[in-house]
């Protein structure tokens, strides 16, 4: 089936739920906008996790606008059910040379040890450079902060995936004008202390992907499904934990060049928040699949014009599904949905 094609019948599929409410069978549980009141105008690229049984903490970026050098990190935290105001956790200052922007953080609570934060700090994606903070209390207090080695950036968007021998996989990309977008994956076995990483999986030749979304499979594969230019969600199988990778290869599911993010639920699903159009950032959608290949449409959490993006998806302890999205550039939405009426 051509690509042409193959678009058609997945919008054909999708076309028939697309202007279902997004409070279709009652899976959409709670939605809320954070830290309503920010100092700043705009944010984005925001990445959510339950630090323990309950709590969860979620962070983005904000300032003036992406790439502006006042741009900073900012964590917010929930106790007791309700959204306490963000505080920024991190900026772009130098110690020599101007201040310069921050980028896409990513929290992550390993199984043993502290809460992790991940970020970038530069210009630019093209220069620039990981760095991590961590927090033994649950986000309220955080270490100093601490550049990655040279060619190590840390997960780039979407969370890392803790292995069963307690390794982190990372999610990573680098966007390169010479070389292109390309896809790989770092790994570390210390909690941010000693890191490898893979080659690319890809060439600009073959796509331009960046952004990947890890999947963890019954039969043990694991599965990234990454942003790309070329229109389409792209795809990437190992069999071996991550070390080695297959080509990229396009899926049926549409991408507008924008960020996405899935989650395996603990019924073996896949859960996947996405942009289902290859040429705007709305609508907002859920799908699930039992394959991570045929993708069964949830719900539309967005269909009105404007700016729905760059989603992060977990699963909590309770086994509920929690949501953060970019809403309109000026805010973060997060959404709490019930897996099981998907």
């Amino acid at each position: 089936m051509s690509r042409g094609l193959r678009m058609l019948s997945i919008f054909v599929v999708f076309g028939a739920v697309a202007a279902r409410s997004v409070a279709a069978d009652g899976a959409l549980l709670c939605s809320e906008f954070l830290n309503e009141h920010a100092p700043y105008p705009s944010c984005h690229a925001s990445t959510i996790v339950e630090a323990r049984p309950g709590a969860l903490v979620a962070a983005w970026f904000g300032g003036t606008a992406e790439r502006n050098p006042d741009v900073g990190i900012w964590v917010a935290r929930e106790e007791d059910g309700r959204w306490l105001e963000a505080v920024e956790v991190a900026d772009g200052v130098q110690t020599v040379g101007p201040r310069l922007p921050t980028w896409n953080p990513v929290l992550c609570q390993p199984r043993d040890g502290p809460l992790l934060l991940f970020y970038k700090i530069g210009p630019s994606p093209a220069a620039w450079w990981g760095m991590m903070r961590s927090s033994v209390d649950g986000g309220k207090t955080w270490s100093p902060p601490r550049r990655l080695p040279d060619g190590i950036l840390g997960p780039i968007k979407d969370k890392p995936l803790q292995l069963a021998d307690g390794a982190l996989l990372c999610p990573s990309s680098t966007e390169d004008a010479q070389l292109g977008w390309r896809v790989h994956f770092e790994r570390t076995d210390t909690l941010g202390r000693t890191w490898t990483a893979t080659p690319p999986v890809n060439g600009k030749t073959e796509f331009n992907a960046i952004q990947p979304t890890l999947l963890m499979h019954r039969d043990g594969r694991l599965q990234a499904l990454c942003r790309s230019k070329e229109g389409f969600v792209v795809e990437t199988w190992s069999a071996d934990d991550g070390r080695t990778w297959s080509r990229l290869a396009a899926t049926a599911l549409p991408n507008p060049n924008s960020g996405l993010d899935g989650v395996t639920l603990a019924d073996g699903r896949q859960l996947l928040v996405y942009n289902h159009t290859s040429t705007a950032r709305t609508p907002l959608n859920v799908a699930v699949s039992r394959d991570g290949r045929t993708w069964t449409p949830g719900l539309v959490l967005e269909n009105e014009p404007g700016q729905y993006s760059y989603p992060a998806v977990i699963q909590s302890a309770d086994g509920l599904v929690h949501v953060t999205y970019t809403w309109q550039r000026k805010m973060i939405k997060h959404v709490v949905l019930d897996p099981k009426k998907l």
